[in-house]
C-alpha cells in the first residue's frame, strides 16, 4: 500500500507502468508466499517442540511466545532464531514503508495548493495510522519484559494487533467514498430525531 501511495503521489505519470497488473500480481504473490512460508516454518517448528509444562495456554490466541513458555528443552532456540529472522524481515518492510512515506511527505510539502496537500494527506494518513497501530502493538506484544506480562494484557495487545487493523482498514478507506458518507450522515440525522 505504501508503494502504491508513493507511486501515485511522487510518480503519477508512471503509475500505469510501475503498478500495472503484472506488478500487482507479483507483489500479491510475494506477500502470500512469504506469509505461507512463515506459517509453515513456525508450525513445523512449534510441533517439534517437546512440551513438558502441559499444553494449556492462558490465551485466546495460540501465539508462539506463549507456546515457547511451555517448552522444557533447549530446542526452542530454533524458534528464537526463526523469530529473529522474521523480525529482520519485518524491520526491512517497516523501513521500506517509512522511506516511502518520507518521500511522500517531501513531495506533498512541495505541492503549492492547500487543497492538493489535503487530498494527498487524506489518502496516506489512514494507511499510516493502521500500520502504526499494528507495528507498535505487535512490537509491544513480543518485546515487552516478562515482569509486566499478564494474561489480560497479553490478550488485549493480541486483539489490538491481530483483529483491530484488518477490521478498521476497510472502514477507513470506505469513509473516503462520498456516497457512504452521505448515507451515514442520513442515518445519524434520523437516529437523533
Amino acid at each position: 500500500m505504501s508503494y502504491d501511495r508513493y507511486v501515485a503521489i511522487c510518480k503519477p505519470l508512471h503509475y500505469g507502468t510501475l503498478l500495472g497488473s503484472r506488478a500487482c500480481v507479483h507483489m500479491a504473490a510475494a506477500a502470500w508466499a512469504s506469509g505461507f512460508l512463515n506459517a509453515l516454518l513456525h508450525t513445523a517448528n512449534t510441533f517439534s517442540l517437546p512440551l513438558c509444562k502441559g499444553n494449556a495456554l492462558d490465551q485466546f490466541f495460540c501465539e508462539i511466545p506463549q507456546i515457547l513458555k511451555l517448552s522444557c528443552s533447549h530446542s526452542y532456540l530454533r524458534e528464537i532464531w526463526l523469530l529473529a529472522f522474521l523480525g529482520f524481515l519485518v524491520l526491512g518492510c517497516f523501513i521500506f514503508i517509512m522511506l516511502s512515506y518520507v518521500q511522500i511527505l517531501r513531495a506533498v510539502l512541495r505541492i503549492p495548493s492547500e487543497q492538493g496537500r489535503h487530498k494527498a494527506f487524506s489518502t496516506c494518513l489512514p494507511h499510516l495510522a493502521v500500520v502504526s497501530l499494528f507495528v507498535s502493538t505487535a512490537i509491544f506484544a513480543h518485546l515487552k519484559p516478562p515482569s509486566i506480562s499478564s494474561p489480560i494484557l497479553d490478550l488485549v495487545v493480541s486483539v489490538l494487533y491481530s483483529v483491530v487493523p484488518p477490521a478498521v482498514n476497510p472502514l477507513i478507506y470506505s469513509m473516503r467514498n462520498k456516497e457512504l458518507k452521505d448515507a451515514l450522515r442520513k442515518i445519524f440525522q434520523y437516529s437523533l430525531l
